[in-house]
Order: structure tokens, then sequence, then C-alpha cells
């Protein structure tokens, strides 16, 4: 019986867009507004896109990046 991978604290910090969505393999998204940052848990190797929304009326998004977890840097403790 193999055991589920675990789960690892990542960060992330908004310096250039007015609002970037990460984008999860599973679907969920966290918002993070520009001069803010997030932890966040994701599992070892798990996809995150990063999408830009320039405007809050609107619901276009634009694929900025997309990164593995592990080239986000570690939460701080």
């Amino acid at each position: 019986m193999s055991t589920a991978p675990k789960r690892i604290r990542k960060q992330y910090v908004n310096s250039e867009y007015p609002l970037v969505i990460m984008r999860f393999e599973d679907g969920h998204e966290i918002k993070v507004y520009k001069g803010t940052g997030k932890e966040f848990d994701a599992y070892p190797g798990e996809t995150i896109k990063l999408l830009a929304m320039y405007d809050p009326t609107s619901h276009d998004r634009e694929l900025v990046d997309t990164k593995k977890s592990d080239d986000f840097p570690d939460a701080a403790e």
C-alpha cells in the first residue's frame, strides 16, 4: 500500500501585477493582490499556474507563468 505524498509549505509574493490568481492542479485557486504574499500547501512537483488579472470587473486572465511547487521559496516558520 502506498502512502500519499506529504504536502509542503511554500510562499508567493506578488510585487508586479494588480492581482495574481494561483491555480492548482486540483482546480482550487488563491488570490494574491499586489504588494501582498500568501503561504500555501502544495504537493512536491505540483504544477501551479500564475494568472494575472488587470481589470477586476472583467474575468479576463493572462497566463504569466507556470511553476512547479518546488520552485517557490519555503514558507517562513
